[in-house]
């Protein structure tokens, strides 16, 4: 079936939930992989928000994005579970209230996230390409309102989930129920959360980046940089290595449903491992954005060493504009190439990837992944 944030639309298959319930290794290795997408989903997302809170040096505005892009995450990983007891059992047994309100707060809070670095790349712009024009806008303040806008519009945009969600009577499955004619609504659905809620932001995240290359190449060969204009690079970067990771991990979701609208996907154990893979990558996306902040933010990664170290004072850092606190501390002043810190993450991202991977495979061998 169509999943929709983790949850059934009509279209993949005829029926949401597999014909029996997982067994033997394939329900255990899914049990697994689904836990251990939880715990360090919601460990990880806890903490940042904890430190952007905790500290008042972290109270930027790309650092208030980024706790609005944290509360999503951590509410969409709440989500997994039930989605995981639904297909290892094989049916919904939590009821249609909950069915509506798990159904409505996974679809809001993706929503959330691709709003959320969507401002995210337009701030980056403002900052880098209109730095003087753009201070009276770049504020903590401004920051918290359009966060709540973005929140708002998101609730706005899944009205269609908090109406038509409910358990099927025939599958007893928790799915988006259509009214007639079905397959002209499931369809317009589709494109709908694909155009509103990755294609169309992502377009306008591209137009930022574009504009900001623009900005940066024609200005490369002026005064050298300021200390200000290095930090506005670093959380640049930093922005753009999470928007790149967000599509990577959710490219193959959207993939797979615009590519069903046109070819019937035929069910099988083959298409429905890859199509599990997928659902649980967008999953994986969400836990993956704390590591990213503690790699690519040094402030981010002094807060969380000083909650490790259960050291309650602030982080120790350069005095900073209020727009931008990623500069490094004055005793982390020592060189460090920036490059053997990517090297180690892309490494640990690809280790990951074969991990899961090597479990969607059912352990005989056969690459049939997980038996539905």
């Amino acid at each position: 079936c169509h999943l929709t944030h983790g949850h059934c639309q009509t279209g993949f298959y005829d029926k949401c939930t597999p014909h029996v319930p997982f067994q033997g290794s394939s329900t255990l290795m899914t049990a697994v992989i689904s836990l251990t997408v939880f715990m360090v989903g919601l460990t990880g997302n806890t903490l940042a928000i904890y430190v952007v809170l905790r500290y008042a040096k972290m109270k930027t505005v790309t650092n208030i994005y980024i706790l609005n892009l944290a509360v999503a995450d951590e509410l969409y990983i709440v989500g997994l579970p039930f989605l995981t007891t639904q297909n290892v059992l094989s049916y919904w047994p939590f009821g249609s209230f909950l069915c509506r309100v798990v159904m409505t707060a996974d679809s809001m809070n993706q929503f959330t996230s691709i709003f959320c670095l969507t401002v995210m790349s337009i701030d980056r712009y403002l900052a880098v390409v209109h730095p003087i024009r753009s201070t009276k806008w770049r504020h903590p303040r401004v920051a918290k309102v359009v966060s709540a806008a973005v929140w708002a519009v998101s609730f706005v945009v899944v009205l269609p989930v908090v109406i038509f969600s409910d358990v099927q009577d025939t599958f007893n499955s928790c799915n988006m129920i259509w009214p007639e004619p079905k397959d002209v609504w499931s369809t317009a659905f589709i494109l709908y959360t694909a155009t509103v809620g990755f294609f169309g932001p992502l377009l306008i995240i591209c137009l930022c980046y574009l504009l900001i290359v623009i900005k940066v190449k024609s200005s490369g060969a002026r005064v050298g940089f300021s200390k200000r204009r290095r930090s506005e690079r670093k959380v640049t970067r930093m922005v753009v290595v999470i928007v790149v990771v967000f599509v990577l991990c959710w490219l193959p979701f959207f993939i797979i449903n615009m590519v069903n609208l046109v070819v019937i996907i035929p069910e099988s154990s083959a298409t429905a491992g890859i199509y599990f893979f997928a659902v649980i990558l967008s999953y994986a996306n969400s836990c993956a954005n704390p590591f990213l902040y503690g790699f690519l933010s040094d402030n981010f990664k002094q807060s969380f060493r000083k909650v490790d170290d259960g050291d309650p004072s602030a982080p120790r850092t350069e005095k900073t504009t209020a727009q931008d606190c990623i500069l490094l501390s004055p005793r982390n002043q020592a060189y460090h190439d920036p490059q053997s810190s990517q090297v180690t993450f892309v490494c640990v991202c690809v280790c990951v990837c074969v991990c899961v991977c090597v479990c969607v495979d059912n352990g005989d061998g056969d690459g049939d992944g997980f038996i539905y």
